[in-house]
């Protein structure tokens, strides 16, 4: 559905924060599966633990947010400027289930739940094959960080 070339036209994130490989299922406004392909090769990694390296929660929590918004470009049908950032603001619910190692397949899951005053709720759920990783809900908002405007 998307590869990294398309996903790096919507998302402002680059290396080592990109935390989306491909989309391979996108139901417009309604839901998003993507995959984040864990390698030992992330930075993360050398701190994280030394001799057990396990993934951070908060980057599970990140990466989620990065397919949430890809959800919510679609929904909108906008691409993203200079002009505008997607910004993460909020999490309620998060449990981590079972850690993320290297040669993992994070399978990202994200659905619209609502959008409510430029605000956009989501649910999601990272797994490991069939293993539930992280779940938790997301909230999201786009606001403009261009020039200040003329009165």
């Amino acid at each position: 559905m998307m590869d990294i070339h398309a996903i790096l036209k919507q998302l402002p994130h680059r290396y080592p924060f990109l935390l989306v490989d491909r989309v391979v299922e996108l139901e417009s406004n309604k839901r998003i599966r993507a995959i984040k392909n864990v390698t030992f090769n992330e930075p993360f990694f050398q701190g994280h633990f030394p001799g057990r390296p396990v993934m951070p929660g908060v980057l599970m929590l990140e990466a989620l947010a990065q397919a949430a918004g890809l959800l919510a470009f679609d929904a909108m049908g906008q691409v993203p400027d200079e002009n505008n950032i997607y910004y993460f603001v909020g999490i309620d619910s998060a449990r981590f289930k079972r850690p993320v190692e290297p040669g993992d397949q994070l399978i990202l899951e994200a659905s619209i739940d609502r959008v409510r005053g430029g605000i956009w709720k989501f649910k999601g759920v990272a797994r490991v094959g069939d293993d539930v990783a992280c779940e938790a809900e997301l909230m999201c908002t786009m606001r403009y960080v261009g020039p200040e405007k003329q009165a």
